[in-house]
């Protein structure tokens, strides 16, 4: 049975902001694949899982939130790190009730990203 290397998937409707992701995460030394919507996230979950989502929340389709909840009922132990551009006392309050990893604003700190995804992957390490 091949093996099958760990992976993050980064889900954001914004095309610059997937493409500078994935360019920190490769550079990191990080696989990577890129979603433009929750929709095709989850479509791609049931043949390959990641270990950690880096998932915006405000997206059109499906909302990072109900991605979050997806995640929460059918693949808790993937990782997530919740990233957003439009903070709010509220809108951290709805997302930490999932208790993702992180929660970052744009535009955040790539080193305090690539730390919350090797939080994801040390977990997984220990399972």
């Amino acid at each position: 049975m091949p093996k099958i290397l760990p992976w993050v998937a980064v889900v954001d409707d914004e095309e610059p902001i997937r493409r500078a992701l994935l360019r920190l995460l490769r550079s990191s030394g990080i696989r990577a694949r890129a979603f433009a919507s929750g929709t095709d996230f989850l479509a791609s979950l049931p043949t390959s899982k990641p270990y950690c989502v880096v998932l915006d929340l405000n997206m059109p389709e499906i909302s990072g939130f109900d991605v979050l909840l997806s995640l929460k009922q059918s693949s808790p132990q993937i990782g997530v790190v919740v990233i957003t551009g439009h903070h709010s006392a509220d809108i951290q309050a709805r997302a930490m009730l999932a208790k993702p990893l992180a929660y970052l604003r744009k535009p955040m700190n790539d080193q305090i990203l690539i730390d919350a995804i090797g939080l994801a992957f040390s977990q997984v390490c220990q399972s």
